[in-house]
């Protein structure tokens, strides 16, 4: 009798610890969320990792409050889109991980660690990259008519921007690629000599027809499919390349992180297409008639959210 007394009260003690225990962890919880939005909280955590996330990104320190409005706004970006059949997957958003990373210079597990190094977690950047994706597809999908703009209207941003280049003319740029391969890593002088016979093909190279045979008969050289460019479409700087070297050359090699490369223009010819300067008005009028109706649909948004402040 005396040994079931003991096990009872054994029982009970123990039943107490973890009731103790279990209203702790609660308690700490609790205390470390700052913000419900529509029932989904937003940690102390979730702030940290993102005010040092901006720190890295700008070199600036960026106000708790203005953090946390933007942890808000995405939290109701991502429900929105969801109540609209909009769901993101995990591959779309890798892509554009791996996109941006590319962008860098860098792989997907880079920009990973290079992030760790700064006590961000990548998870804190992929959070944001849905939430944009969501909300690109939303607004542009609910607001498309009021998105669009007359040719006048693009006029009248080249002129209040002042972009000149209404009487430049287009062209439409036929090239290859060409990659003088350097294993990830190597040392400095293993990407000069790499330089040296890149500068040695294109001094030799005189004719795409001819010139890619031969620089197929290189070491580890790799010609990529024939892709075909628009000016608006190019970056300024590769675009006042292409604009000074003849049909049939190689533009100058750049290191990359794949080794160095080059792109025989093998074609050009004007352009039908906007010309860079009404491309830029027109991405220009376009971001701002986006960044209005981002505005207003998140001010409604916000006005029907149940935002819970702790």
């Amino acid at each position: 009798m005396t040994d079931i007394y003991a096990l009872s009260t054994k029982c009970r003690r123990l039943l107490a610890a973890a009731i103790l225990v279990a209203t702790a962890t609660t308690s700490a919880v609790a205390q470390n969320v700052v913000v419900m939005v529509n029932g989904e909280p937003i940690t102390a955590l979730d702030i940290e990792q993102r005010s040092k996330f901006i720190q890295v990104t700008t070199q600036k320190t960026t106000p708790r409050q203005e953090i946390l409005e933007e942890l808000i706004n995405e939290k109701l970006k991502v429900r929105e889109g969801k109540r609209w059949g909009i769901e993101i997957t995990d591959a779309e958003v890798e892509s554009s991980y791996s996109s941006m990373a590319t962008r860098m210079r860098l792989n997907a597990e880079q920009l990973t660690q290079n992030l760790a190094k700064s006590g961000v977690n990548a998870g804190t950047l992929k959070a944001r990259i849905k939430a944009d994706l969501v909300w690109q597809t939303l607004v542009r999908g609910r607001y498309q008519s009021s998105l669009q703009f007359t040719d006048k209207e693009v006029l009248s941003a080249m002129e209040s921007k002042n972009i000149e280049d209404k009487d430049v003319v287009a062209y439409d740029y036929v090239m290859r690629p060409i990659l003088l391969l350097v294993p990830p890593g190597s040392p400095q002088p293993v990407v000069d000599g790499r330089m040296k016979e890149a500068e040695a093909l294109r001094g030799r190279f005189k004719g795409c027809e001819e010139g890619l045979a031969m620089a197929r008969l290189s070491r580890d050289v790799a010609i990529r499919d024939q892709i075909t460019r628009t000016s608006s479409d190019l970056p300024q700087e590769l675009r006042k390349v292409l604009e000074t070297i003849p049909v049939g050359q190689l533009t100058a090699p750049e290191a990359t992180r794949l080794g160095v490369e080059m792109y025989a223009l093998c074609a050009k010819s004007e352009s039908k297409a906007d010309t860079p300067g009404k491309r830029q008005a027109r991405e220009a009028v376009y971001a701002e008639r986006f960044e209005q109706q981002s505005k207003l649909y998140l001010q409604q948004l916000r006005s029907q959210a149940l935002i819970e402040r702790r």
